[in-house]
């Protein structure tokens, strides 16, 4: 569930060099500051195998004002063959309980805190991620007693299955969602995709559906959808 060749290619090709090295409790992460005072945050969480620069880039191509400040994250548990996983996988869709509940716990209080030393509520950030990097970003929006971001941007992923953990829906009625998935997609069936969108627009949620013809990658006449899906949640928050 890493981002495969060709995910972030029209973006990719340098490394990010404001690195945080936090405390072990923490997160290593990359930081985008906003061109002035931040509107709100952008937080990008990335795929099974990849790291904390992965979608880096990914911050300027749908922010290109800066008007927020990003924020992409390094999952905690180094993988097999390299690169960070965010839990364990026994089967897609369903992750290791252990490991997915000690790193959804971790994300959360690094999230929290983060954003309460800038000032920025929950409300006006926007979550998202790809792959494995999307799972962890609908349990950051959606689980219990979780506070509602100002969006969710789910790309190639799936509303996660464990215990404890379920998507607290009904308190959600209104949230944002851009969901983007590739029909053909050999990692994560698009069917999960399918299953998260009439899961979420059951309940009331704003669901903006985008498949496209590829596998599992971004998908580059999708970009600006997203673009500008984020540019009225960003126009939204200045009301």
């Amino acid at each position: 569930m890493a981002a495969a060749a060709g995910t972030l290619a029209l973006v990719v090709g340098h490394r990010w060099p404001n690195v945080c090295a936090m405390a072990p409790e923490q997160l290593v992460h990359v930081v985008r500051e906003a061109a002035g005072e931040p509107q709100g945050a952008l937080i990008l969480l990335h795929g099974r195998g990849a790291d904390e620069h992965d979608l880096a880039p990914l911050l300027d191509v749908l922010d290109p004002e800066r008007r927020l400040v990003g924020l992409t994250p390094g999952a905690p548990l180094p993988g097999p063959g390299g690169g960070r996983w965010w839990y364990m996988v026994p089967r897609v869709g369903y992750p290791d309980p252990a490991t997915f509940q000690a790193t959804y716990a971790r994300l959360t209080r690094f999230l929290d805190g983060w954003l309460q030393e800038r000032d920025i509520p929950w409300s006006r950030t926007v979550i998202g991620g790809f792959s494995m990097g999307c799972v962890m970003s609908y349990a950051t929006g959606l689980g219990p007693a979780r506070p509602a971001p100002a969006g969710i941007l789910a790309m190639s992923g799936f509303t996660p299955t464990v215990e404890g953990c379920e998507p607290e829906l009904d308190t959600r009625a209104g949230l944002p969602v851009f969901i983007t998935h590739g029909s053909q997609d050999p990692v994560i069936s698009v069917d999960f995709a399918r299953a998260a969108r009439v899961l979420l627009e059951g309940a009331g949620l704003a669901v903006d559906y985008h498949e496209h013809p590829g596998g599992h990658h971004l998908d580059q006449e999708t970009l600006p959808l997203m673009t500008a899906w984020l540019a009225d949640r960003v126009a939204r928050l200045a009301r």
